[in-house]
């Protein structure tokens, strides 16, 4: 009577549990792509040192080297590997306005790419400080959402305040990854 009742308790999870679940003897295996707040602060300070270390090593070591530099940050940082970015970098216009694509975002960072005649390289200004001050972060779960200015101090002083739009997810092997990118100056009417 005992087996048949483990029998029907079994039937019965089956029916009940969703598709995929088990129950295990030892631990199971979780999966958690949630999102922590410090996990976005720790991206945005990422995002902050790596334009100005592309900026310093396209001074100290020329273009080609910002280049590299560049494309494994946004190796690293971006989800175009994930599909299209929505990415509308500070300091473009039309027709080249949005830079879906990886190739568009390494052109607005570092010029050089003749399919984008007007980028000469946002990040090699000579930017020498970056700090974010967000008004707000939305954390639902996989995904989150910050809001607010990035502050840039080029090479005199001079600091250049953008209003940012960060949407950030997880890849599947867990690292947060820039999905949407939208940077503006502020309006001065």
């Amino acid at each position: 009577m005992q087996r048949r009742s483990s029998m029907l308790s079994a039937a019965l999870l089956a029916i009940v549990l969703p598709a995929g679940a088990a129950l295990a003897q030892g631990a199971a295996t979780v999966v958690n792509q949630s999102i922590a707040e410090a996990e976005v602060l720790g991206a945005q300070k990422a995002w902050c040192e790596a334009l100005v270390n592309i900026s310093r090593t396209g001074e100290t070591q020329g273009q080609a080297a910002a280049k590299a530099l560049a494309e494994k940050v946004i190796d690293a940082a971006y989800g175009y590997q994930m599909g299209a970015v929505l990415f509308k970098p500070t300091l473009t216009v039309a027709p080249q306005t949005f830079r879906t694509t990886r190739a568009g975002a390494l052109a607005y960072f570092v010029g050089g790419d003749q399919a984008f005649p007007k980028d000469t390289g946002f990040a090699l200004k000579g930017w020498t400080k970056c700090e974010v001050a967000n008004s707000a972060i939305f954390i639902a779960g996989d995904s989150a959402t910050t809001m607010g200015n990035v502050m840039i101090t080029g090479k005199d002083g001079k600091v250049t305040t953008v209003d940012k739009t960060w949407k950030f997810v997880k890849d599947d092997a867990g690292k947060l990854r820039i999905v949407v990118h939208h940077s503006s100056l502020p309006f001065s009417g």
